[in-house]
């Protein structure tokens, strides 16, 4: 069973006067449903192997890949997520996450985010992972 799409309408988007306005994120976004937590995915391709070592825009391309497939598994798409927390080794690395987040969403329905830049990850191949949380319309069964 497939879970209604949450849209622009479903959603409110907070950008209160008085903080910062951002091309790169939504400072709140209020939506019915039931959160997941999805965990942070890595640039590992269906069978274990990494994408684009030494390459941000092929593992944060790959990184978004295993996102869209974990939202499917939960019955929706990138549209549902609410939030994501990046984490990558290398500030320089930021224009290639952020052009990539820009694909995946419309203008004005952006997820709230956090950006950390981290020493390492698990692996020193890994230069970042994204960690989303979903809202789901209804409660997962």
């Amino acid at each position: 069973m497939t879970a209604p799409a949450a849209t622009p309408a479903t959603s409110r988007y907070v950008n209160p006067p008085g903080l910062a306005p951002s091309p790169g994120y939504t400072h709140a976004v209020v939506r019915p449903g039931t959160p997941v937590f999805v965990t942070g995915q890595i640039a590992l391709d269906e069978e274990g192997q990494l994408v684009g070592r030494g390459d941000i825009a092929a593992q944060v391309a790959q990184v978004w890949e295993n996102i869209r497939r974990a939202c499917a598994g939960l019955g929706v798409g990138l549209e549902a997520i609410v939030k994501i927390t990046t984490y990558t080794t290398d500030l320089a690395h930021l224009p290639a996450i952020g052009a990539e987040r820009r694909r995946h969403f419309p203008e004005g329905a952006l997820p709230a985010s956090t950006f950390l830049v981290v020493k390492e990850l698990a692996s020193p191949d890994y230069l970042v992972e994204i960690e989303p949380i979903v809202m789901l319309p209804e409660a997962a069964r």
